[in-house]
């Protein structure tokens, strides 16, 4: 099982001074510290960063331009793929040609490194920007096919149901060929269903969910995957899941990082978030049935070492950390994305953190993996299955010599 990032840029108040300076100081600081702590990741050797796009989430997620982001660190890290988590596709987020030429840019600048992440936001978001909240599945999907075929054509033009657009070159063209790995987002079984059917990897999370649960939603995107109609010209058969991590040499280390505090936080402001923007259209029955115990966490009534006992979070030593990380890996997960920086943790023990996982638990993880491929050789069962990340991502580009160039219309892979 690989390690990957995903950073919102939270930004916890209350703020250091009223307004206009608290927030812009704040704001200043975090962005500082959340990239320093990623291009050490990439110095680890760390495999994905994920950064989201979301809008208008006061307190958390004060990063709307993943692009920009994901750009500046195309030139200060070596190695780390840069994944959209996510772009947000419907026809009313963006126009779909803004997609393919800024998720090509970063493939361009970064050398082939980007990962197309793809998702339809939540209603609050959905709501500002007056999306089709009914056909915002369709549009998603009908985007993506917009975005391949600007991607893949010298010159593209459509008149369709969700869009009128002229014959036009769309630059640049990806780095990779034919174009950089599709992920979509999901939260339930039937949204890890469509991104199953639709041949792309799957984001989810094991937040607010035991880890049971989470391996019913992975199991529904397997059996989907056996149906797959590839949505775009690259079939990616991936898990990917994120929960809060924080990794120390000892747990009498958590007082003094204030961890308990940082995750209460966390909790209790994704729940009064939904309360105030996601769920006050529904009533309080329909709400209860929605988000068990979601008054109780938004009013701070839980017990936050529940998260930890259940394995929904991953917290603790270098070992303990490893031990966690397998029931993940048990469970289906191919890509655990660390959410790092969150609450009140200090900037340096964040960083502690990531140099313990890096140096400490990464290698463990990879010595077991390690074995599971000797075994696959000993019973010559050794198939793509066992090909590294780079030889399927790098087979196809001109790159690879006089063999480059797609051998069918879908490039198979696990990327």
């Amino acid at each position: 099982m690989e390690l990957g990032l995903l950073y919102e840029f939270d930004v916890p108040q209350p703020w250091a001074g009223e307004h206009p300076w608290g927030q812009r100081m704040a704001e200043r600081a975090v962005y500082r510290d959340c990239i320093e702590q990623i291009v050490l990741a990439d110095k680890l050797d760390f495999e994905t960063v994920w950064l989201v796009e979301h809008h208008f989430r006061e307190n958390r997620s004060h990063m709307p331009s993943n692009e920009v982001v994901l750009g500046a660190l195309s030139q200060i890290t070596k190695r780390i793929k840069l994944g959209f988590g996510v772009a947000l596709m419907p026809h009313e987020f963006i126009h779909p040609a803004r997609i393919a030429e800024k998720v090509a840019t970063v493939d361009v600048l970064s050398g082939g490194r980007a990962v197309w992440g793809m998702g339809r936001s939540t209603p609050m978001e959905q709501q500002a920007f007056g999306v089709d909240i009914a056909a915002s599945k369709e549009k998603l999907k009908a985007a993506a096919r917009t975005v391949v075929g600007m991607w893949e054509q010298q010159y593209y033009e459509e008149d369709s149901e969700y869009l009128k657009f002229p014959k036009r070159m769309v630059t640049p063209k990806p780095y990779q060929y034919p174009h950089p790995p599709a992920w979509m987002a999901a939260s339930t079984e039937s949204s890890a269903t469509m991104a199953g059917e639709n041949g792309c990897g799957l984001l989810c999370f094991s937040i607010m969910q035991p880890l049971h649960k989470l391996k019913e939603v992975i199991d529904a995107y397997h059996r989907a995957q056996e149906r797959a109609v590839p949505l775009t010209s690259v079939h990616t058969n991936k898990v990917g899941v994120y929960t809060l991590v924080h990794c120390a040499e000892s747990r009498d280390d958590f007082a003094a990082s204030r961890l308990w505090d940082s995750m209460w936080w966390w909790y209790k402001g994704l729940a009064e978030f939904h309360l105030k923007w996601e769920m006050a259209h529904l009533t309080p029955e329909q709400q209860a049935k929605a988000f068990p115990l979601l008054e109780a966490r938004a009013r701070g009534e839980f017990d936050i070492t529940e998260f930890d006992r259940e394995d929904m979070v991953i917290v603790g030593t270098p070992e303990e950390c490893v031990q966690k990380l397998l029931r993940y890996d048990a469970a289906g997960v191919d890509q655990l994305l660390c959410y790092l920086n969150f609450g009140y943790l200090p900037h340096a023990a964040v960083m502690k953190s990531i140099e313990l996982l890096g140096t400490r638990v990464l290698p463990e993880l990879r010595k077991r993996g390690a074995r599971g491929v000797a075994d696959a050789l000993a019973t010559g069962l050794q198939s793509a299955e066992a090909r590294s990340v780079t030889q399927e991502k790098w087979a196809p580009t001109p790159e690879a010599g006089s063999d480059a160039g797609p051998k069918s219309g879908i490039a198979r892979v696990k990327a």
